[in-house]
C-alpha cells in the first residue's frame, strides 16, 4: 500500500509538470530479442550470420561492448529492465512468477508524462504490469506480427514509447524459418560446446530465427522513415538473455548475461561508434527517463549511462551485478563482474549447471549427454555434468573471454577474489537478497528435460 500511494504521488507530479515538458520529447522504440547472445550477429563479429538489418542499425548508432542482464532468464530479466531492480527486488525472480500489483514500471511514468504507451509481441510480466500500456498486442510465431500495426495505429498528436517483443531466437526450432536457411559449415561454435553435426545443425536453425527477428527490425525501421520519425525516435536493440544453449541461458557467464546493445538516434548520437564502458539493463530505465526529461520516482534503483552515448570517455559502472534463481530447475548462483574479473557465488554446489529444459530437450544437449557418457567430452565442454560444483569461481575475462578457467583457489588472484567477494557481500546487503530457506524443486529431469509422469 505504500509503494502504491508512491505511485500516485508520483502520477500526479509528473502529469502536472506535463505541460512544463518540452514539447519536442523523443520517441523510443525499444525491441528486445528472445535469448539472443552478441556473438551472433554479424555486427558482433559473427561472419556466418545474415543480419543485415540489425547490422545496419549498429552502423547509423551506438554498439555496446560491455552490456550485461541481471539476469538470464527471460521474464526475471524483463521484469528488472521495466522495475529498474533486480529481479529479487521486483517479487518476480523466478521464471513465470508475474510482477507483483505494487511494483512500478518506467512506461507506466512516461505513459503518465503524455506518451503513448504500447506493446507488441511476446508477453512475460504478468497481469499487473498491464497498467503500463495503453495498447497491448499479441504475436505468434515470431513475436513480431503486430509490430507495423501498433507503430501505424498510434495516436500521431503524442510522442511514443513501444515495447517491441520478439518470440525468435527462442526454441523449439522447425525447418524453412529463413529462405535461404543458414548452413551449418557457416556457424560459429563456441569452445564449450562441441563441434559436432549436432550442435552445428542446431546452431543453424538458431541462426535461422535470428534471421527472422532480423527481417522483423529491418520492417520496423523502415516504417520509422516513412512515417518520417526516424529523425526524433530512439531505437534500443537488446536481449533478454544468452542463447538458448548449454552453459549460456540461465548462466551467470558472459555467454548469459551479455547482451547486444544498440542504440540510434540520429543528430544526437554519433553513428558507428562503440562503447567499452560496463553498463547494465538494469539501468535502461533511468536511462529513458534521462533522455525524455523525466525524474524517475522513488522505487526505481538505476543509473542513467546517457552521458555515455554522447561522450566515449564518460564514466559506465566500476561492476555489474547478476543473479540466477529457479528456472525450471532449482539455483541460486550471484555473479559481480568488472572490466577485469568475473566472480561467481554458486549456493547449491551440489547441484550441476543444467540448462534450461527445453535446451536439455535439444540436439546438441542430448549429444552432449552421450558424449559425457562415452568420456568423450572436452574438459571445458563437461561443465554442465559437473557435481558437486567449486562454491566460487573466479575468471579473468581478459585472458579468458569465455570464462573456462576458474582462478578461485589460485594464490595469484587472492586480492582479487577477497575483493570481489566483499564486493558482493555489500550489494547482496544493499539489496537485502538471501538465499531462500526452502527453494522451488525441480520440475523437470535434468537429463530428458521432461516433467515427471503425474
Amino acid at each position: 500500500m505504500i509503494r502504491l500511494a508512491i505511485l500516485a504521488v508520483v502520477v500526479l507530479s509528473f502529469a502536472s509538470l506535463a505541460g512544463a515538458i518540452a514539447a519536442e520529447r523523443p520517441n523510443f522504440v525499444v525491441i528486445i530479442g528472445d535469448d539472443l547472445s552478441p556473438d551472433d550477429l554479424g555486427c558482433y563479429g559473427n561472419n556466418g550470420i545474415r543480419t543485415p538489418n540489425i547490422d545496419r542499425l549498429a552502423s547509423a548508432g551506438l554498439r555496446f561492448d560491455n552490456a550485461f542482464l541481471t539476469c538470464s532468464s527471460c521474464s526475471p530479466s524483463r521484469s528488472s529492465i521495466m522495475t529498474g531492480r533486480y529481479p529479487h527486488q521486483t517479487g518476480a525472480a523466478e521464471l513465470h512468477q508475474p510482477l507483483p500489483a505494487e511494483q512500478i514500471i518506467f512506461p507506466q511514468l512516461l505513459n503518465a508524462m503524455g506518451y503513448f504507451t504500447g506493446v507488441a509481441g511476446k508477453w512475460h510480466l504478468g497481469p499487473n504490469a498491464r497498467k503500463g500500456f495503453d495498447k497491448i498486442l499479441g504475436g505468434k510465431e515470431s513475436g513480431a506480427e503486430e509490430w507495423l500495426t501498433l507503430l501505424r495505429d498510434r495516436p500521431k498528436d503524442k510522442p511514443f514509447f513501444l515495447w517491441l517483443a520478439s518470440i525468435d531466437p527462442h526454441r523449439d526450432y522447425k525447418r524453412g524459418t529463413l529462405d535461404p536457411p543458414h548452413k551449418a559449415a557457416d556457424t560459429k561454435v563456441p569452445p564449450f560446446l562441441p563441434d559436432n553435426e549436432a550442435t552445428r545443425n542446431d546452431l543453424a536453425m538458431y541462426y535461422d530465427e535470428i534471421g527472422r527477428l532480423d527481417k522483423n527490425v529491418g520492417a520496423v525501421l523502415a516504417e520509422l522513415e516513412k512515417q518520417k520519425v526516424a529523425e526524433e525516435t530512439i531505437v534500443v536493440f537488446l536481449a533478454d538473455n544468452g542463447r538458448p544453449f548449454p552453459r549460456c541461458k540461465t548462466t551467470v557467464y558472459d555467454s548469459g548475461i551479455r547482451t547486444p546493445l544498440l542504440i540510434r538516434w540520429p543528430g544526437k548520437i554519433k553513428a558507428g561508434e562503440t562503447r567499452q564502458q560496463l553498463v547494465s539493463s538494469i539501468d535502461l530505465s533511468s536511462t529513458i527517463f534521462d533522455l525524455a526529461g523525466i525524474k524517475p520516482g522513488p522505487s526505481f534503483l538505476s543509473e542513467s549511462f546517457a552521458k555515455v552515448l554522447t561522450d566515449p570517455q564518460a564514466k559506465g559502472r566500476d561492476a555489474i551485478f547478476a543473479e540466477h534463481n529457479w528456472h525450471d530447475y532449482q539455483a541460486h548462483e550471484r555473479a559481480v563482474r568488472t572490466d577485469r574479473f568475473l566472480y561467481i557465488r554458486n549456493s547449491f554446489p551440489e547441484l550441476t549447471c543444467s540448462p534450461p529444459a527445453d535446451a536439455v530437450r535439444s540436439p546438441t544437449y542430448q549429444k552432449m549427454i552421450e558424449l559425457e557418457a562415452a568420456g568423450k567430452l572436452a574438459v571445458e565442454q563437461r561443465g554442465c555434468f559437473v557435481a558437486p560444483r567449486t562454491k566460487e569461481e573466479l575468471y579473468d575475462v581478459v585472458s579468458d573471454p569465455h570464462q573456462l578457467k576458474n582462478l578461485a583457489g589460485d594464490a595469484a588472484h587472492e586480492k582479487a577474489l577477497a575483493d570481489l567477494r566483499q564486493r558482493l557481500d555489500r550489494w547482496i546487503e544493499a539489496t537485502k537478497d538471501q538465499v531462500p530457506a526452502k527453494p522451488t524443486p525441480d520440475k523437470y529431469d535434468r537429463k530428458t528435460g521432461k516433467a515427471p509422469s503425474p
